[in-house]
């Protein structure tokens, strides 16, 4: 009988990791001189999160099909891709994007593609249904072609992450779990400070309500102006575990005793949460296991929403690769709803500076793979900006899989330079991304008629043009109505156009004549 897998978590498994992580060196230098080189990708694209976190996101497991971008490694001719989602995949959905393959056979692609799933739609995290599931742990070995030239890819990287790598005897491309504090909302406030920019007055490390009224009490007897102020758990996502208080006819005037017993007396009802379904018990209850920070909430009219994408390689070697301006929503307009890309020119580099100062730190630290660190710019009156860093996601997140479409489909590089992206041709390249497109009206679309209607209609991306729109999360379009896009131009008024030009057909083809009309094909 084969010896058993270590405990997750004992010293047997985290020597086991150490030795795994070692070797992600090498191969990225082997890799680097040869991209012909035989390799397995092994893809987890889980959302390793609280799955109290999950249940607030709609259709959850459809989010593992954002990192279906890449299934584009195929073009790389000896490269085999092992993909494990929840549920199976529509092989519709995976053959729109093995068609975007420039130069690759379908057929060659196909048969170095395995896909595989857990059958299980729960709440629970990808990685633990993985390793509840020993079968399917077995047959991902089985599909590895040599664990020496094989890694793992995933979403967030967590101890879940660390046992299915040990498990499968191959190094996961990403953050020791062990520096995933740094990722918190905590965290990240010692790490600004560290990088010596600039992030809202506040306080991280918090856990009860009555330090949660007094780091209120504080900001509003320092800042008698505010008018409210962001209550945050410590790994909250996509904005959805973030809360406002609002001060009202609060004043600073009161001793801060006072003041910390009022505001105490009405958070069970005043604060107010950008997740529609939280409530202050269940709020509370993840604060105190988790922690938090209370921040001061920056105003300032005009003020934007942009982020900074980094990656630290295998090498420990750190650079800036993007940087967005994101669209945000929710009752507070803090939930992330999509991006555009590059950030506005006005403070692009001056985000980009401040976002390299953070990845320096982190990559002294041990940090390895990408993240994003996220800020809040208030235009200045002499026409100058002011920029607080909001928080690192020490993961993939909602900007990483549109830039990787853009870098994939045009094989172009962002120029630290400027800050802009320009494709191998020379074109400069922008985008407008979305994850939330949603209408009722779309609930009963199949990746199948989306896909008829897009090419129809001449919304998909065109390779010579370098121009278009490319689908995901197609699978949960019948069900939830809700899908991605990520509109491709030369500059921001193509992009918006194609954005606008979807939405527009989306609402046509879904309407009594455009079903009439599709039922007549």
């Amino acid at each position: 009988m084969s010896k058993p897998p270590p405990i997750p978590g004992s010293p047997e498994e985290l020597a086991a990791w150490d030795a795994l992580h070692a070797r992600i060196g090498d191969l990225y230098q082997t890799l680097r001189q040869d991209r012909r080189s035989p390799q397995t990708v092994v893809i987890v694209p889980s959302l390793s999160l609280d799955p109290r976190e999950l249940r607030k996101i709609a259709g959850v497991w459809h989010y593992e099909e954002r990192m279906l971008v890449y299934l584009m490694l195929l073009r790389q001719p000896r490269t085999r891709v092992v993909y494990v989602t929840s549920a199976p995949v529509d092989p519709v959905v995976v053959d729109y994007y093995l068609a975007l393959l420039a130069g690759v056979p379908y057929s060659h692609a196909r048969r170095r593609l395995v896909m595989l799933d857990c059958a299980d739609r729960s709440n629970q995290p990808l990685t633990k249904k993985v390793l509840d599931r020993p079968r399917l742990v077995a047959q991902i070995r089985r599909h590895l072609g040599g664990a020496d030239r094989a890694h793992m890819v995933c979403f967030n990287s967590t101890p879940l992450e660390r046992s299915l790598a040990v498990r499968l005897g191959i190094p996961l491309n990403s953050v020791d779990p062990r520096l995933n504090d740094l990722g918190t909302k905590s965290g990240c406030r010692e790490t600004f400070r560290e990088a010596g920019i600039q992030f809202p007055w506040g306080f991280e490390r918090l856990s009860t309500a009555r330090e949660i009224a007094e780091g209120l009490a504080d900001i509003k007897k320092r800042f008698p102006e505010s008018r409210r102020a962001v209550v945050k758990l410590n790994e909250g996502f996509s904005g959805e575990g973030n809360a406002l208080f609002y001060y009202e006819d609060l004043s600073a005037d009161l001793s801060r005793g006072a003041l910390a017993r009022r505001i105490a007396d009405r958070l069970p009802t005043k604060l107010r949460f950008e997740a529609p379904t939280e409530t202050w018990e269940s709020f509370m209850h993840k604060y105190a296991e988790m922690q938090g920070v209370v921040e001061r909430f920056i105003e300032g009219e005009g003020k934007t929403s942009p982020s900074v994408q980094c990656r630290v390689n295998a090498m420990g070697r750190h650079q800036v690769i993007s940087t967005h301006d994101q669209v945000l929503g929710g009752p507070g307009g803090q939930v992330f709803m999509g991006c555009r890309f590059p950030a506005d020119g006005a403070y692009r580099m001056a985000i980009h500076e401040s976002g390299d100062a953070v990845a320096k730190v982190l990559a002294s630290k041990g940090v390895i793979g990408r993240f994003a660190i996220d800020y809040v710019s208030v235009p200045q009156p002499d026409g100058s900006w002011e920029h607080h860093a909001i928080e690192v996601n020490l993961r993939k997140g909602g900007t990483t899989h549109p830039f990787l479409t853009l870098k994939f489909l045009t094989d172009g590089s962002y120029n630290p330079e400027d800050g802009c992206f320009y494709s191998e041709s020379g074109r400069p390249k922008v985008y407008y991304a979305s994850d939330t497109v949603q209408s009722d009206r779309y609930r009963g679309l199949r990746p199948a008629d989306l896909i008829d209607i897009s090419v129809f209609h001449g919304l998909h991306f065109h390779g010579p043009s370098e121009r278009g729109v490319v689908f995901h999360l197609i699978s949960a379009l019948s069900e939830f109505g809700k899908l991605g896009i990520v509109a491709i131009g030369d500059n921001d008024a193509q992009a918006d156009f194609l954005y606008r030009k979807t939405l527009e057909v989306l609402d046509e083809e879904t309407s009594p004549i455009g079903v009439e009309r599709a039922g007549d094909g």
